[in-house]
């Protein structure tokens, strides 16, 4: 078992220094989850570590998935056959700049439910999830003969909470269920004491400044194995900012300074991958933010696995310091040849709604989460009784909407809007009253974690409410498109093409003339571009194309000039 003693970590007794480096097999296809881990060994790491994000294994109430890309068991047999250690990350909470910190979205059914604190309605749910993960995850602790050397007990919670019966009843469920490995947190250096308990192991997240970090540890842990969790070697994007970077000399410099003091580390991200589907999060300080689609993070690793020179420049100094590295050829990975790809059918969301909606009616409009719904878009539909121009206001839709009276489109609003009312004409006594709004991504971070998404509360129009509602669900699992029935013209549109492959490899879509929405593969959705970047491409990787034909389809929110995609063998982040 992994031990901490005398300021050092130890292994069966023999000192360890942990090498590690983060890779979430939930931001990669299954596919390629062995050619990520063999660049990690060849690298020089000794252990992977990964979060396990709960809304991905469990998407609905009681509904489990561990299988595909969410068999993160077989992720573990993976890294144990090419000899690395692993650290799991199961916490309730992930941040990971994933969609709610990884926190599952019908939770928010429950409006008097509290998150990340000692909430018996919170722990119940927890409990209930543990029961099914840990059982799996107890098989491959080291003590067991895996490959787990240390699980974390809750993430980053010194920035949230410092409720201590909370950390505890969540070791209390390792515990119960055999979990033996060390246990540890992770915080901010300034926040690690509200958010740790004093007898387990604490480590840091920090991106730099190494020496104040461990020494600010030390004020109140003395003799505490130094471990940086989370070495931030570059950042996330959101849309609308900038594509972040940071040199390799800047990484190097902080990682020769940290093992020059005889700390552990986890590099995060060695591989970043993608946020595919909806699960994207966001974040919310002076204004919302939502995370883009890619992933990258400036790592050691491109979005699509292609070797850095920060990767080179960390293996170079992983090698001098006597970890065993391995020369990995620079080759061009396969790309698919550039092509055109005409979406020649499309049809308005309006006129195949009941191919791709679940329908709900009610008095007042619910939210996203009381339609047992947690990703994706809702359309909201009433009759507005009343002629002429009436104020509307705007601040109850979460996160974008687009408003029509009567089948025109009327107004676009998004939440970082400063303008919270409209004024629209109702041209008739009767009044066909619809918005369309999406979730661009819950924030993954602070005091906004536990926000609803659509219509958050009734609409306030011409100084009353409108009750009697309709309510169309739109996940986009899988759409099934009705071509033949088409009287509307208006956005949003699907649109579907189709384009033949003789060996599949990676490839980019580029969006140049669109302007927003998702993209779907086979069935399988990318995730979202948007013209503000600064991403212009959505990665494509082999494993989602088949030999032979394959669909595309485009959910095109608010308008497009060219009828066209393109396939490109090189991303564009901005």
């Amino acid at each position: 078992m992994l031990e901490t003693k005398e300021g050092s970590l130890y292994l069966d007794g023999k000192p360890l220094r942990i090498i590690s480096g983060s890779i979430h097999y939930f931001r990669i296809v299954e596919g390629y989850w062995r050619d990520r881990l063999e660049k990690l060994k060849a690298g020089g790491f000794n252990t992977v570590e990964t979060y396990i994000p709960w809304n991905f294994h469990e998407p609905k109430k009681g509904r489990f998935i561990l299988e595909g890309m969410h068999n993160v068991e077989r992720f573990i047999q993976l890294a144990e056959e090419m000899g690395l250690y692993v650290i799991l990350r199961p916490s309730p909470y992930i941040c990971a700049e994933w969609e709610m910190g990884g926190l599952p979205a019908w939770l928010l059914k429950d409006p008097d439910l509290r998150f990340r604190c000692s909430d018996p309605v919170f722990l119940a749910h927890l409990k209930e999830y543990y029961d099914h993960l840990l059982p799996v995850l107890k098989t491959y602790q080291y003590s067991e003969g895996g490959p787990v050397i240390a699980f974390q007990i809750e993430n980053e919670y010194g920035a949230y909470g410092d409720d201590k019966t909370y950390l505890e009843a969540i070791r209390r469920m390792y515990h119960e269920h055999g979990i033996r490995e060390l246990l540890f947190t992770s915080d901010g250096p300034d926040m690690s004491k509200p958010g740790s308990l004093r007898d387990e192991w604490t480590t840091l997240n920090f991106g730099s400044r190494p020496e104040e970090a461990f020494q600010e540890l030390e004020k109140w842990k003395p003799g505490e194995p130094r471990m940086c969790m989370e070495y931030w070697i570059g950042w996330f994007d959101a849309w609308g900012h900038p594509h972040h970077t940071r040199d390799a000399a800047s990484t190097g410099d902080v990682l020769k300074r940290m093992l020059n003091m005889g700390a552990s580390m986890n590099v995060y991200m060695f591989h970043g991958g993608t946020n595919f589907q909806f699960y994207n999060g966001a974040n919310h300080y002076d204004t919302y933010e939502p995370t883009i689609t890619s992933y990258d993070y400036d790592a050691l690793l491109t979005e699509s696995g292609e070797i850095t020179e920060k990767f080179r420049t960390v293996q170079r100094i992983l090698a001098e310091e006597g970890q065993d590295v391995e020369m990995i050829p620079e080759e061009k990975p396969a790309r698919l040849s550039e092509r055109k790809v005409e979406l020649s059918q499309s049809v308005s969301l309006f006129d195949t709604l009941s191919t791709v909606s679940a329908r709900r009616k009610n008095v007042t409009p619910l939210t996203m989460e009381e339609l047992d719904q947690s990703y994706g878009f809702v359309l909201y539909r009433t009759t507005f009784e009343g002629k002429g121009m009436f104020s509307v206001e705007l601040d109850a839709m979460q996160d974008r909407a687009f408003l029509y009276i009567n089948g025109v489109y009327q107004y676009t609003y998004y939440r970082n809007d400063t303008k919270k009312v409209v004024d629209l004409f109702f041209p008739e006594e009767s009044n066909t009253f619809e918005i369309f709004i999406e979730n661009m991504g819950r924030v993954n971070y602070g005091k906004y974690l536990s926000e609803r998404k659509g219509l958050i509360q009734n609409v306030w129009i011409g100084n009353r409410y409108t009750f009697d509602w309709e309510m169309y669900s739109i996940e986009l699992e899988e759409p099934v498109l009705d071509f033949h029935h088409q009287t509307d013209e208006r956005f949003p549109k699907f649109f579907e093409g189709s384009f033949s492959v003789e060996t599949p490899a990676d490839t980019f879509v580029q969006l140049d003339g669109w302007k927003k929405g998702n993209v779907l593969i086979n069935g399988f959705n990318l995730g979202r571009y948007w013209e503000i970047g600064p991403q212009k491409t959505l990665y494509l990787p082999a494993p989602l194309l088949q030999e032979g034909e394959n669909k595309i389809q485009v959910l095109e929110l608010e308008g497009h000039s060219t009828p066209s995609l393109s396939l490109v063998p090189e991303p564009d982040l901005g």
